[in-house]
């Protein structure tokens, strides 16, 4: 019998525990130990690998990272009540289980981790688009990770993977398909959470790639594909006049239209940008 099929039905141990979902925490609680098998196979032969995990919950990811040969887990949980829950799985997988109270904005995972590196988690609605754009943007490249497999609201993965022309393709897009290879690997609906959220799920898989696919400074080209973005209806000229007083003519350097909008400038054109922006 394995370790996982030794310990208690999820359900039960919401019970046991009086682990009521917080909303305020962004929390649902993915329940079915065959949907997070498939969540942690989808990131990845674990074997050789620590995996850090924001947000386990009562512990179903964690258990399916762990049944699955992850060399060990780092799971990081800023609702006390999964502290005990999560002390379980530790017992019954000895040595390969660290659990940290805390929030995953102010910890640095590296003091406990080994490379390789993979991130899995079902993260916390609240914290997830943060926490992404922190690991796709550290100050070098390659990162700390080798593949992240994340849960998003759908909306969120689809942000993630769109291409230029759609509603979706913005900000997420550009940052995510800038140094990393990204798709949407698993589809959930509400039913499979409790409690159920009003929207479904996705899960994403993205491997860092090994240098970005086009030069560019990060900080730069996140900061004028934000400011894009946060006028994507209006021509490039006028999104991004706070950008550089002589931004049309950076923009025709790049091999841009001042009149196109956001939405129509590929990868590739935003890195030029940010390479013209950035000339002094």
């Amino acid at each position: 019998m394995s370790a996982i099929d030794s310990l208690p039905p999820l359900r039960d141990v919401i019970r046991a525990h009086d682990l009521r979902a917080r909303k305020s925490m962004g929390q649902n609680f993915l329940l079915d130990l065959n949907l997070t098998a498939k969540i942690a196979r989808a990131a990845g032969d674990l074997t050789a690998c620590d995996v850090l995990e924001i947000g386990p919950g009562p512990g179903g990811l964690t258990r399916g990272l762990l049944a699955e040969g992850a060399r060990h887990v780092l799971a990081i949980e800023k609702d006390s009540r999964c502290l005990p829950p999560l002390g379980e799985i530790a017992e019954a997988y000895p040595g390969r289980l660290t659990v940290l109270e805390g929030d995953a904005l102010q910890i640095d995972p590296l003091v406990h981790l080994t490379p390789p590196i993979r991130v899995a988690a079902n993260l916390p609605y609240n914290v997830g688009t943060e926490l992404l754009v922190r690991w796709l943007t550290p100050g070098t490249w390659p990162p700390f990770w080798q593949s992240l497999t994340l849960m998003f609201q759908r909306e969120v993965a689809e942000r993630i993977v769109a291409q230029p022309g759609s509603k979706a393709y913005g900000r997420l897009a550009i940052l995510a398909q800038w140094r990393s290879d990204a798709r949407i690997v698993l589809q959930l609906p509400p039913d499979a959470f409790t409690p159920p959220p009003k929207v479904s799920s996705s899960v994403v898989h993205l491997t860092a790639l090994p240098e970005a696919r086009f030069p560019a400074d990060a900080e730069v080209l996140s900061r004028v594909v934000a400011a894009a973005f946060n006028q994507r209806r209006k021509m490039l000229r006028a999104a991004l006049k706070g950008v550089a007083p002589d931004i049309e003519d950076r923009l025709i350097s790049a091999g841009l239209k001042p009149t196109d909008r956001a939405e129509q400038v590929p990868l590739e054109g935003f890195c030029a940008l940010a390479r013209a922006v950035a000339e002094t």
